[in-house]
């Protein structure tokens, strides 16, 4: 009988080892969902309906394994998505980093991926561009802390054109233009969340987003965390647009074609009291063109103090290296900040 037993035991265990074998552990149970945070300030959270949006068409594309963490609760958005988030309105960057709060955050949520657009109450407080950043890489190390195999994704923050803050505006661009070279120190992903974002369109005060803006807000976010979630690494384009931070008060000026095979228009963005943001569009002829230079002449001896989807040259902008080869017809484009009265400049586009 103790023979029998002992047979029988011995192909019981065949069994389960053949049946562990094909059914490996994680597949009866479905494996642990991917954990993102949403973290930020009340762009995010408050409403932050830009989630909602992006919930469901990570769920419509299939990606249902997913968590979103916070230890903020949803707020309404007239439709159902997981809304736990860690945006806090009227919250500084600086601030979450000076009074250590973020380990908090952290470990009552422990999320595998961080997506965070914060900085914009920094601005408005006139918080030095390097202490923004500083509190951007404690915050940093303090998630890669928790886990070090961490996701973080970063936003070049939506521009702003608060009525009661004319200085933002600048303010937002030099914060956006350092991020990418912070970026890079730190091992993160940059999203570009300022080009082609208009705060008279796409804000109901200058700041805050309203439905149009939270779309596009969800749309940027939405190909670098589905490539994180597919495990592979998100692009980081760089800007080809500033944020736009006012109506254009300046109608477009064009250079007229010539044998040099390209355009370039103006515009204005924005103005305050010894500055003003401009944007130039390149347009390639009838033909394509693999570099451009543009000669930049003002009226008035206003000079280009900062410049982004361009190199700045003595004579005005040229191509960056992954701008300069057009198709026929295409365009890209360049803004700047410059300094002294608004006034349009003189173009002369070659390539």
């Amino acid at each position: 009988m103790s023979g029998r037993r002992s047979l029988f035991a011995a192909c019981a265990a065949a069994v389960l080892l053949l049946v562990g074998l094909i059914w490996p552990a994680g597949i009866a149970s479905a494996a642990e969902p991917v954990r993102i945070m949403p973290l930020g300030d009340s762009i995010t959270g408050s409403p932050g309906c830009w989630r909602a949006l992006l919930w469901n068409r990570l769920q419509d594309s299939g990606y249902t394994n997913i968590d979103f963490v916070g230890t903020l609760g949803p707020q309404g958005c007239g439709v159902p998505y997981d809304g736990d988030n860690e945006g806090h309105g009227g919250y500084l960057a600086t601030n979450i980093a000076d009074q250590n709060l973020l380990p908090g955050w952290l470990s009552a949520t422990s999320p595998d991926v961080v997506i965070m657009h914060l900085g914009t109450n920094d601005v408005w407080s006139n918080r030095p561009t390097s202490t923004i950043l500083a509190a951007f890489s404690t915050l940093v190390d303090q998630m890669r802390a928790n886990n070090p195999a961490m996701r973080i994704l970063v936003a070049q923050i939506i521009p702003m054109n608060p009525p009661s803050c004319p200085e933002c505006a600048a303010r937002a661009v030099a914060l956006n233009n350092a991020i990418p070279a912070w970026a890079a120190s730190k091992s993160v992903t940059v999203v570009d969340q300022w080009t082609g974002f208009n705060t008279a369109t796409d804000t109901g005060d200058g700041v805050h987003p309203n439905d149009a803006g939270n779309q596009k807000i969800s749309d940027r976010w939405y190909p670098p965390l589905a490539a994180v979630l597919d495990g592979g690494t998100p692009p980081t384009t760089p800007p080809t647009t500033p944020p736009t931070t006012t109506p254009p008060t300046t109608p477009p000026t064009t250079t007229p074609p010539g044998s040099a095979g390209c355009t370039a228009a103006y515009r204005q963005v924005g103005a305050w009291p010894g500055g003003f943001q401009g944007e130039v569009t390149v347009t390639a002829g009838t033909a394509p063109i693999s570099e451009w230079t543009v000669r930049m002449s003002f009226p008035g001896g206003q000079a280009v103090q900062q410049i982004w989807g361009a190199r700045l040259t003595s004579a005005g902008a040229a191509n960056e290296t992954w701008n300069g080869n057009l198709a026929a017809g295409g365009s890209t484009t360049f803004g700047f900040i410059g300094s002294g009265g608004a006034a349009v400049p003189g173009l002369i586009c070659t390539a």
